[in-house]
């Protein structure tokens, strides 16, 4: 991908993740792969009840994580 080349859906979100949690998306992705027997609410349940992640943050974590390991 070029620099000029917008990021669209779920990994648009990763900047503004990494730098309001303090943690890597795959810090996320590791702590998910974990729980890959939830379904995507229950993940995204998970991410907010317990890390105190917002929905839409935590939404895109679940739905890309999803993505690329349940294909």
């Amino acid at each position: 991908m070029s620099d000029t080349e917008k990021v669209k859906g779920p990994a648009s979100y990763f900047p503004s993740i990494e730098k309001k949690y303090g943690f890597a998306v795959q810090h996320w992705f590791d702590l998910l792969q974990n729980q890959q027997q939830l379904k995507h609410m229950e993940m995204v349940a998970l991410l907010k009840d317990e890390h105190g992640i917002g929905h839409g943050h935590a939404n895109a974590l679940v739905a890309y994580f999803r993505s690329q390991t349940l294909e």
